[in-house]
């Protein structure tokens, strides 16, 4: 009788361990699918970060600044490092400032973002729309972001190379399709046809056009969590550029280093471009980077969210 009790025993206690066991290694089994489906990418999700800031060097890109977010820039180009302008009497550039540039972007929604600033280059007032019409999926559903930018820039004051005889011809006029892909984790690339038509040629010169179409590339490639390289490049399609030989005129170039500082993106470049604004460079660069006319740059961007239930992802 005692040892058919402590069989029946035996039996109950090998069934509750092997119950406990296939409990446990069922709630494993669940733990483990839960954390998989946490940890997988979802399919067809937008892919962020393809920059880390609205802009690089010349160039806007695709990013836009969310809902109820305020981004603050400060944009300053320095003196000619070399040529005549440039060398010892003023420490390499440091002295002089070419262009400085104080604008604000506004998420009016998530993709749709209103932008104003001003440019010490021929006074320049800027407004503008920019909008995120598409954007790269992780499942290759759509493979590129496309921001759409519409602006209107105004010169308040007459300056020493162009005097207006009429108001209208203070406006300017860009439109600008951004299109961009996040090859890897580490590279982005861009590409943005331009039209910008000014009411008056800039600069005012005999056979110059007031229509310009344009082409950007750009890029950025990161060796660090923190740190990238950026490249930017502008070409104008013009004849009156391409035939003029007194003035010159030359494509933009650009080539930085892009540093993120938590709520801060701060850009270290080096561009031969004066003027920071699309409406002064992309139709009067005069500087050559093989004549020493490139200078120091930086620009400076601060989001501000006034949103507390929306955690940024600047």
């Amino acid at each position: 009788m005692k040892k058919s009790l402590l069989f029946i025993a035996l039996l109950c206690t090998v069934g509750l361990l092997k119950a406990q066991t296939t409990t446990k290694d069922t709630a494993k089994s669940s733990t483990d699918s839960l954390m998989n489906t946490l940890s997988a990418p979802e399919k067809g999700e937008p892919v962020i970060a393809t920059f880390k800031a609205t802009r690089l060097i010349l160039s806007q890109t695709t990013e836009t600044v969310k809902k109820k977010e305020l981004n603050f820039l400060v944009i300053h180009r320095f003196g000619d490092i070399g040529s005549s302008a440039g060398g010892g009497k003023t420490l390499w550039g440091l002295d002089n400032s070419s262009d400085i540039y104080i604008g604000f972007e506004y998420g009016l929604t998530d993709n749709l973002n209103i932008d104003f600033g001003r440019s010490k280059f021929e006074q320049m007032v800027e407004l503008g729309l920019k909008y995120n019409i598409l954007h790269q999926k992780t499942d290759e559903s759509m493979p590129v972001a496309v921001t759409l930018i519409g602006k209107t820039g105004f010169k308040t004051y007459h300056t020493e190379t162009t005097m207006f005889d009429d108001y209208a011809n203070r406006f300017s006029y860009l439109m600008q399709a951004v299109i961009a892909r996040k090859i890897s984790s580490a590279l982005s690339l861009q590409v943005s046809p331009i039209y910008l038509r000014n009411n008056i040629p800039y600069p005012f010169l005999a056979g110059n056009e007031k229509n310009i179409f344009a082409l950007s590339a750009a890029g950025r490639l990161k060796f660090s969590k923190r740190m990238g390289l950026v490249v930017d490049y502008v070409h104008p399609f013009s004849n009156f550029r391409n035939n003029s030989v007194d003035p010159r005129f030359y494509d933009g170039l650009g080539v930085g280093i892009e540093i993120e500082t938590g709520g801060h993106v701060f850009t270290i470049n080096f561009t031969n471009a004066q003027a920071i604004s699309e409406f002064n460079y992309i139709n009067n660069t005069q500087s050559s980077w093989s004549k020493g006319q490139f200078r120091l740059g930086f620009t400076i961007s601060r989001i501000f969210d006034f949103n507390k239930k929306h955690k940024s992802t600047y």
